[in-house]
């Protein structure tokens, strides 16, 4: 069913529905028809839309390329489970524009976003490097309200840490190395001046008298040790 017929039909069930809703005498029956009105009124209004859009580029092909410049999607939040790798991207009245105007494309270790003529621009997205490898033929996208779903299925089940490799790697660089020859007093001793520089007044203070109490029992021969 093409775009002309789909929007026939959608303005006959409104009629329809305006019909029905006069006739209605109580409340509840009322309240559902027009819920159901307005949810036929906007799915009448993306399809008109769409005809507008779709004869524009039949008017003239490069027009909407030519009008819409590109900006990069940096914002996103992902999920998973068992199966797949799931990357939501926002993207308001998305759902609006023709599916063809929304371009995933999947490798094994990588996908990338286009969405086309969506506001008057062009949104892209290229994510490399993914954590571990996914199965292109078998993922896939979906449309929602406002969003593009990205679906990438994993090759194995196996839980991602996070998305990317460079990423994985960037958490590590992150973390304290321990070298197993180091002299273990000499490791607490950096942790301890870490945590003295970083500290508050307080937390000075507290290291400060621990130091200090430690180093005249040492004087003394009263060096304490733990049972």
């Amino acid at each position: 069913m093409d775009l002309t017929e789909q929007i026939k039909q959608l303005e006959a069930d409104l009629l329809e529905l305006g019909s029905l809703l006069e006739k209605a005498e109580r409340k509840r029956v009322q309240d559902l028809l027009k819920q159901e009105q307005k949810k036929v009124e906007k799915e009448l209004a993306a399809k008109r839309q769409q005809k507008e859009q779709q004869a524009r580029k039949e008017a003239d092909p490069s027009a909407a390329t030519k009008a819409a410049y590109t900006v990069k999607i940096t914002s996103y939040a992902w999920d998973q489970s068992d199966k797949f790798v799931k990357i939501y991207l926002a993207l308001k009245d998305v759902h609006k524009i023709s599916a063809d105007n929304v371009e995933v494309k999947f490798t094994e270790r990588s996908f990338s976003v286009l969405v086309k003529d969506l506001d008057g621009k062009n949104h892209e997205m290229t994510v490399l490097n993914l954590l571990y490898p996914i199965n292109e033929q078998d993922s896939y996208k979906k449309i929602k309200t406002d969003m593009v779903l990205v679906m990438c299925k994993k090759q194995s089940t196996k839980k991602w840490d996070c998305l990317t490799a460079v990423e994985k790697q960037s958490k590590e660089k992150e973390k304290p190395s321990f070298d197993e020859n180091a002299d273990p007093g000499e490791g607490l001793m950096n942790v301890l001046k870490k945590i003295y520089a970083e500290g508050d007044d307080e937390m000075k203070r507290t290291i400060n008298k621990a130091w200090t109490e430690s180093q005249e029992k040492k004087l003394r021969g009263e060096e304490m040790m733990d049972y």
